[in-house]
């Protein structure tokens, strides 16, 4: 017979729990029979004792069988999707979803909320006008199945993976949202309960990810494809830069803007980088092998692709986006060369002026974020502006500039002559 604090002694004291106390604990918490209390302690205890392959692969198992899965194999196309461990601007599933859905593919996206200083996706787009991010299984399959959309960005049901929800919201406050065995089986027990044939993760790495080292991103994105690969769903992982926020725009409408520009063939070169090798990879992970999709950005039909998928889901993609009520410039203090622009403190400062939240539920300003009008390795001169704040409380302008206050570096010296030729944002690559 098993009890909670039995297993709770037995991770604390190193060893390894049976497939039969992770199923028990994890069916017992789902039901109310180990306490949050309970759960909260083994999750300390997992997070200082961690846990082998075998462990989290069961644990993952336990949290899906805790809620219903989804299919998609009856779908015309390949399905496919990407995870992003959360990052400053990281709006790249917005143009990426659409982008391979016109190369091909499926995408059912499964998305979150921000919390914090990484931005949220669904936030993100419910910006725009009439979009809804509670989407139907029904109607996700007709929107994945027509040629014209092929791609559905919405929030997970309440019956997938819910006892991962239950666990995240404890972890959240009680300082154990580290812990790599639990992120991992997080984040996998939702893709592969989702139903789809494949999986792209962009595993986040620097100052504005949750894995600040190479090795613990290594370590986080080895875990993942293991489960991905040992459940069947094709894995690969991609480690990419977050030492510097991605783009320009950190904020909701202001990012949902970036991506119109990217769609239209502009855009920071940043974005479109990973937008592609993301895409790329994506497309190998789901047999497509004869399109590029630089063509596909370039030519419109991933535009053509984004619009269907926002009327899909009820939103306008031709109406105005919500601006906010105040803005603040933020100049250059000296001329020279812009040689840091920290993302941790720029997510740190949208968070405060009203992109993001500090609990569950909390309301975001869309209008709100930073913006960013030179990046690491720029020329700038003494006065320009650096950054723009956007907000409809003024009174926050205060709290965002303590948060900047170290974020920017000046080299007082002259970048050399010609082009910046930026370092790749992609770092590593993961695969079975």
């Amino acid at each position: 017979m098993h009890s909670a604090v039995s297993v709770i002694m037995a991770k604390r004291d190193g060893g390894e729990l049976s497939d039969e106390q992770i199923d028990w604990v994890v069916d017992g918490f789902t039901r109310g029979e180990v306490a949050d209390e309970q759960m909260s302690a083994l999750a300390m205890a997992i997070l200082l004792r961690g846990m082998n392959r075998r462990e989290i692969a069961r644990w993952t198992g336990a949290m899906i069988e805790s809620g219903q899965r989804m299919s998609f194999a009856d779908l015309p196309r390949p399905t496919v999707d990407k995870h992003s461990t959360g990052g400053v601007g990281d709006k790249i599933t917005l143009p990426l979803a659409p982008l391979v859905a016109a190369c091909g593919a499926a995408v059912p996206q499964l998305s979150g909320r921000g919390l914090g200083h990484t931005g949220g996706t669904l936030d993100k787009l419910e910006s725009i006008p009439g979009w809804r991010a509670d989407v139907p299984v029904a109607d996700m399959r007709r929107i994945l199945a027509d040629p014209a959309i092929g791609a559905v960005i919405c929030a997970a049901g309440a019956d997938l993976a819910p006892a991962d929800k239950r666990l995240y919201a404890l972890r959240d406050v009680t300082g154990t949202v580290e812990s790599i065995p639990l992120i991992a089986s997080s984040i996998m027990s939702k893709k592969i309960a989702e139903g789809t044939a494949a999986l792209v993760l962009d595993v986040k790495v620097g100052a504005g990810a949750f894995m600040k080292t190479l090795d613990a991103a290594r370590e986080l994105a080895t875990a993942m494809v293991e489960l991905g690969t040992d459940a069947g769903l094709r894995t690969v992982a991609l480690l990419t830069a977050m030492d510097t926020p991605l783009g320009r725009t950190a904020g909701n409408a202001l990012e949902v803007a970036e991506t119109v520009e990217v769609l239209s063939g502009g855009g920071p070169a940043d974005v479109v980088e990973l937008t592609l090798a993301l895409a790329r990879e994506m497309l190998a992970q789901a047999g497509i092998h004869d399109i590029d999709p630089a063509d596909v950005l370039a030519d419109g039909r991933a535009m053509d692709h984004w619009k269907a998928m926002i009327r899909a889901q009820g939103g306008d993609p031709d109406a105005a986006l919500p601006a906010a009520a105040h803005t603040e410039i933020v100049t250059a203090e000296r001329s020279g060369t812009l040689t840091r622009l920290d993302a941790m403190g720029v997510g740190l400062a949208a968070w405060r002026l009203g992109a993001g939240r500090a609990r569950q539920g909390d309301p975001v300003q869309f209008g709100a974020g930073v913006e960013m009008h030179a990046k690491p390795g720029d020329a700038v001169v003494a006065g320009q502006p650096l950054l723009t704040l956007h907000t409809d409380t003024s009174e926050a302008f205060a709290a965002a500039r303590e948060a900047l206050r170290d974020a920017c570096a000046i080299d007082a010296a002259q970048p050399a002559p010609g082009p910046v030729v930026p370092a790749s944002i992609v770092l590593d690559r993961i695969a079975p």
